[in-house]
């Protein structure tokens, strides 16, 4: 038995969630829920409201911290990323994943991997090659690094071997104007020597928080992941001459700053028909793919302190995407349209509809229908093109019992509103990761 699945490692959790949850396991079928990670955790135990203007401090919630952080380190001895647990009266169960189901809220699963090597559409779209495409005209090497020396003139420097082993690295020619700022300051903290007033002054002289030349990244789709509840909801375009190219992420996007708020600065060598080669875009930590023009060069960026106004650009969906609710698009005839690649159906006070419309779309790929909203899921069966499904457990019930699964389906998720037990929605997802025999979510019981 693995110390993960010792009662020992669980036993202050488990005392921490009983005392605060008395009532709710001595009704009949009480059961908590919730779940244990490197990165966060959930567990069913009241807070406690710190004093007016006074922050959650780590001694209001001691016990839980402590309870938390020892299964924690047994996970981090064990290799393990992530565990939930379902605790009942007599009973702890201890629920692992596995490789082929993504994190999903509490002890529920979120999305199921059936097929091992797929990426959802965006994150396999390459960058167009934009024939012609030249730099900025106010692109100017020389000035730029003439300028930053006035500016910086203790500043440390890159060599030549240095930006030279940055290339090789990176697996591309990094632009002029990158070479010219890095030939007088590489950024390295260390050659501050702990001058936080320097460091200060080297920000305020780049307008940008410059990572050091080690620190640069091909910001690639690979390095933009994303969840598949969220990366198979996601289209992107390019619109005719746009600056940016609609993308997760691109061999040509080499991120050199931040701005401090967690967005980053980027140069792009693959921009669009109306853009430049080596122009500076921005990609917003909040958005999972897409990119906003901030200066058609680093000249303009620094030197000139000239931005455009679009540095938080989003993904360009529409029409790819559509919302099918209530408050937005009223029909699924409506949303039916030749270039549609996401469905959603939402919450929907009126008959449930059918599938119909969209039934042979040629760029249909995913399909997300509130539970409740579809008048006969088998219509599904008929999507045979579709890569991502978000279902309710009845409507994946219905699925299943008519043997009506797409064949192709590279992802799936089981959408659980309210209370339902965990049990219920593993049994389930087993039942679909069988069909492609992937690897099953495994339980364990301690009495």
């Amino acid at each position: 038995m693995s110390s993960i699945a010792d009662l020992t490692t669980w036993e202050p959790l488990l005392r921490v969630v009983r005392a605060a949850n008395v009532e709710a396991l001595a009704a009949p079928g009480g059961y908590l829920a919730g779940a244990i990670g490197q990165g966060s955790w959930s567990v069913p135990v009241p807070r406690r409201t710190p004093p007016p203007g006074q922050a959650m401090q780590v001694e209001d919630m001691q016990d839980e911290w402590d309870a938390v952080q020892r299964v924690r380190d047994v996970l981090a001895a064990e290799g393990l990323d992530r565990i939930a647990f379902v605790v009942e009266r007599t009973a702890l169960h201890l629920i692992t994943f596995g490789p082929a189901v993504e994190h999903g809220l509490g002890a529920h699963p979120g999305a199921l991997i059936l097929d091992e090597d797929a990426v959802p559409a965006p994150w396999r779209r390459l960058p167009e090659p934009v024939p012609g495409v030249t730099a900025a005209p106010s692109a100017d090497p020389a000035l730029l690094e003439h300028t930053l020396r006035e500016r910086l003139p203790e500043a440390v420097g890159a060599t030549e071997e240095e930006i030279a082993e940055a290339e090789a690295r990176l697996g591309v020619a990094l632009p002029a104007e990158l070479k010219a700022i890095y030939r007088v300051i590489r950024g390295r903290w260390a050659d501050f020597d702990g001058d936080y007033e320097a460091m200060a002054a080297a920000g305020e002289a780049l307008g940008v928080e410059l990572y050091p030349l080690d620190g640069l990244r091909v910001m690639s789709a690979a390095a933009r992941p994303a969840p598949w509840s969220a990366a198979a909801m996601t289209a992107v375009r390019t619109p005719p001459g746009a600056a940016v190219q609609g993308l997760a992420g691109s061999p040509g996007w080499i991120a050199f700053a931040g701005n401090g708020g967690g967005d980053e600065f980027t140069i792009d060598l693959t921009p669009g028909p109306g853009g430049h080669l080596g122009q500076v875009i921005m990609l917003d930590h909040e958005q999972y793919a897409g990119a906003g023009l901030v200066a058609d060069s680093l000249t303009d960026l620094i030197v000139h302190g000239r931005k455009r106004p679009d540095a938080f650009g989003r993904a360009d969906e529409a029409p790819l995407v559509a919302y099918v609710n209530a408050r937005s698009v009223r029909s699924v005839e409506a949303a039916a349209h030749p270039d549609l690649e996401v469905l959603s159906i939402g919450v929907w006070e009126e008959a449930p509809v059918s599938l119909a419309p969209v039934l042979g779309l040629p760029r249909l790929r995913t399909l997300s229908a509130y539970p409740g909203t579809l008048a006969d899921p088998r219509e599904i069966g008929s999507l045979t093109d579709l890569e991502y499904l978000e279902l309710g457990p009845a409507e994946w019930r219905t699925l299943l019992d008519a043997g009506a699964v797409p064949g192709g389906l590279a992802a799936a998720e089981i959408v659980v509103h309210g209370e339902r037990h965990p049990f219920t929605t593993m049994d389930l997802a087993n039942e679909l990761l069988a069909l492609r025999d992937r690897p099953l979510i495994t339980r364990v019981t301690l009495e």
